[in-house]
């Protein structure tokens, strides 16, 4: 693009000065060896899971926890005493969650046999668009079958769809111990392994770098963290207030499932709607009340996940929506529901890795929402 000059001049006038280009891999090797590393690295993340998960799950839980230890070291108590006491209250926090909701969580998944006929009555509007869905893709398993399908077919396939829908819950659950292992000692060591990298580095300028990176990435992953904590903390007991003022009751549990929800973008927001849907057709008698729980939660996503959140966050780092979606639902499909959990703190520390990395500009260019 050329300058702009007043007619008559003979003044010629040199291209206006161009912003840096991104820089791209042109060499076919730089290419093939960089997706055969991240080619690699997914397929350890796949099969060494059990051990893979409880340590980045350890690592996000200490960007989480960083800020509380830091104003505890201010208060001169030492690193030491002072990761005990963070973990103890966070999983004192979620033993004492998980034991004020095992009660009304048992009592409802008791009393959820006796109100299916109730829950289809209230949606018999929607029984005829359903059996027709139902009868169609009948129709179309049983293309090519040799015989037609049976129950303890359809039970076999439910069962194994649960089992692959959990998989991963399970083994993040059986890895409880390892997680909170690493997390102690990730919290001790403090920036012993930052000091150690700079150490080995041949060039200040790679010093430098280093250290920009680990420090940004500690900043903005820990505000993006404790950020979406308090706002899941202010939609649980939103939610816990409205169920109360309903007549759903159980306040803790469904304070609690909303804010376990609001940690999964977009499936946990939908997952958590038709829960509050059947909750309230289930309980309440008046039609318009019942379908309040789920209407404020809504309103809720739409005020906090839409408005609010980014508002907070939109000087840190913006993602794009689109790659959100599919890191939400790559880690799901790689370690469940903790995956879901982990994607966008993981995108997230990429971008930001990108970013200050020359050669992967271009990559963090791409992530920006």
């Amino acid at each position: 693009m050329l300058d702009i000059v007043p007619t008559g001049s003979s003044k010629i006038v040199s291209p206006a000065a161009e912003p840096d280009e991104l820089p791209l891999p042109s060499d076919p090797k730089v290419i093939f060896i960089g997706g055969l590393f991240v080619l690699a690295l997914l397929t350890t993340a796949f099969v060494a899971r059990e051990v893979v998960l409880p340590l980045v799950f350890a690592i996000v839980l200490k960007l989480l926890l960083q800020p509380a230890l830091r104003a505890l070291e201010r208060l001169h108590i030492p690193r030491l005493p002072a990761a005990l006491l963070l973990i103890l209250a966070l999983f004192g926090t979620i033993v004492g969650l998980g034991t004020a909701i095992s009660g009304p969580a048992r009592t409802w998944a008791a009393k959820l046999p006796e109100g299916i006929p109730r829950l289809e009555e209230r949606l018999s509007f929607t029984r005829v668009p359903i059996t027709t869905l139902q009868l169609f893709l009948q129709q179309v398993e049983d293309i090519g079958a040799t015989g037609p399908s049976t129950n303890g077919a359809v039970s076999e396939r439910g069962a194994a769809f649960l089992t692959t829908l959990f998989t991963g819950t399970r083994n993040f659950a059986s890895g409880f111990f390892t997680t909170v292992l690493f997390l102690f000692f990730l919290l001790v060591s403090g920036d012993t392994f930052l000091h150690r990298l700079v150490a080995i580095l041949p060039h200040f300028s790679s010093k430098r770098q280093v250290i920009e990176i680990s420090r940004q990435i500690e900043r903005d992953i820990s505000a993006y963290l404790v950020t979406i904590t308090l706002m899941n903390a202010a939609v649980g007991v939103v939610m816990a207030l409205a169920v109360s003022l309903t007549g759903v009751g159980d306040p803790i549990l469904w304070g609690t499932v909303a804010l376990l929800l609001n940690y999964v973008p977009i499936l946990g927001t939908a997952l958590g709607v038709l829960i509050f849907l059947f909750a309230g057709l289930l309980t309440v008698d008046t039609l318009w009340l019942a379908l309040l729980p789920a209407g404020i939660y809504v309103g809720l996503h739409v005020l906090e996940g839409e408005t609010l959140t980014p508002m907070l966050l939109a000087r840190r780092f913006t993602l794009n929506p689109v790659l959100v979606i599919i890191s939400l639902v790559f880690w799901f499909w790689m370690w469940g529901i903790p995956g879901a959990i982990l994607s966008v703190p993981m995108l997230a520390t990429t971008k930001i890795i990108c970013d200050r990395i020359r050669p992967l500009a271009a990559l963090g260019h791409f992530l920006e929402g």
